[in-house]
């Protein structure tokens, strides 16, 4: 019986467990942490062993596999020691790619990848097809494969997962864009950033539909490096596509597999420039899963966006309070920004990640953003970035009080936006948590004319 060693216990260390065990694996979960209650349940109700609060190297390294958590990076001493005596080390995703006979859709991107992975699930589920929900959002693929395989698979993917994949081929990949960020992962360099994206391609062959973002720099940069053989399909919003999507900010254009869609953005239920780009990748991978013009354009018409991305909490005396609290970098936060032409109260700060909040100036001078709220433990940089260019800059460390003031400093029809550009980690347990005191604040305020 072969041995497996997995590196981690959270949502996917536990799925990769428990379908290893199913396959016939002999199966050790290691974690450095505490595993929680519930997934120790389902590791001792499969007869799994584990241990928590170290790594018994003997035991791991004695493996013929070891899947690791995406979050566990590999220049890590046990993974160096692992791949220094020729075990295999790969990922989740990895794994449950080879116990799945279903097409897979991959979606990565610095921004943009979960609405699109969301609503291409979506589109797809509300058209009837066979399809599955996996990766980076949502439930493991392999917890879901010990179940039930799917005609169709719709996966998020991070850079950090695909640095773990050997074999993985998706039918269709979509890179939605790459700008700088997790670079301590990558040695501070951008050039690795981009090649580990652009590993999502490195398995498919001229059968396979690859769809990039044509004004992107950095995408253009990743396909100078590493071109993929797969069938390429361009969006973009400066030029009509013969294979791939084009909108002019009225109507997408979506042509493949000798199809064409056309699309009102009106009948869009998200709006703004990003998300114009998401229904495109979307689309465009939708229509090469088969859909017509008609299921594109009912799918679009009903969809919910996740949670803290733009997410519209309230609407108080005429004033839009949104949630974009998902919105951890100034790229996120520069889409947001750019979504809206009424007057608006920004809500910004937490934890810089080495920004450079100029790029945000155009969108936030000549009165587009009335007031800057900063919402951090250190609020200087942000201050200083904004000083002279946004007429009036507060701060405070409590959510609450943020909102209270946007209420008060904000009009009708103008927009109270969260949307911080910084990690959440000084003052909220993670970006949920953030905008989930944030949806509460908001769902508390009494409307003036009741006050």
């Amino acid at each position: 019986m072969k041995q497996i060693a997995i590196l981690g216990a959270g949502e996917s260390g536990v799925g990769a467990a428990l379908l290893a065990r199913k396959e016939g694996y002999g199966v050790w979960v290691s974690d450095m942490g505490q595993i929680s209650e519930e997934r120790k349940a389902a590791l001792k109700t499969a007869g799994i062993g584990f241990e928590e609060g170290g790594h018994d190297e003997q035991k791991i390294l004695s493996s013929d596999l070891i899947i690791k958590s995406p979050g566990i990076p590999t220049k890590a001493p046990l993974v160096k020691k692992a791949m220094n005596e020729g075990i295999p080390v790969i990922d989740e995703l990895e794994f449950a790619s080879h116990y799945s006979a279903g097409k897979v859709i991959a979606i990565t991107g610095t921004n943009g990848k979960t609405t699109t992975t969301l609503l291409t699930y979506h589109l797809l589920k509300e058209a009837g097809l066979d399809v599955g929900l996996a990766g980076n959002v949502g439930q493991s693929w392999a917890a879901q494969l010990v179940e039930k395989d799917h005609d169709w698979w719709v996966i998020e993917i991070s850079s950090f997962q695909i640095d773990g994949i050997e074999r993985f081929k998706p039918e269709v990949a979509i890179l939605t864009n790459i700008t700088p960020d997790h670079l301590d992962r990558y040695d501070y360099q951008i050039e690795n950033y981009i090649l580990s994206k652009m590993s999502l391609f490195k398995n498919m062959t001229h059968r396979e539909k690859s769809i990039f973002y044509l004004e992107d720099p950095l995408s253009q940069k990743g396909l100078e490096l590493k071109k993929p053989k797969a069938d390429l399909h361009w969006i973009s919003l400066a030029s009509k596509q013969v294979k791939g999507g084009y909108s002019d900010g009225n109507t997408l254009e979506i042509s493949a597999n000798g199809k064409r869609a056309s699309i009102p953005v009106s009948g869009l239920s998200i709006q703004g420039k990003h998300n114009i780009l998401n229904a495109l990748c979307s689309g465009t991978a939708a229509l090469m899963a088969g859909l017509t013009q008609e299921q594109l354009i009912a799918g679009y018409k009903i969809f919910k966006n996740a949670p803290h991305r733009m997410e519209l909490i309230r609407t108080v005396d005429g004033v839009r309070f949104v949630n974009d609290s998902k919105g951890t970098n100034v790229e996120s936060t520069y889409y947001a920004l750019g979504s809206y032409t009424d007057p608006m109260i920004w809500i910004a700060g937490g934890v810089d990640k080495g920004n450079d909040y100029s790029v945000l100036n155009d969108l936030v001078n000549d009165g587009k953003v009335k007031v800057l709220i900063c919402l951090g433990k250190d609020n200087e940089k942000l201050k200083k970035a904004f000083n002279g260019i946004i007429p009036v800059i507060k701060e405070t460390q409590d959510i609450r009080e943020a909102v209270s003031w946007g209420q008060d400093l904000a009009k009708s029809g103008e927009v109270v936006l969260l949307s911080p550009a910084c990690a959440s980690f000084d003052l909220f347990k993670n970006y949920e948590d953030r905008g989930e005191q944030f949806r509460a604040a908001v769902l508390e305020l009494k409307a003036k004319k009741e006050a």
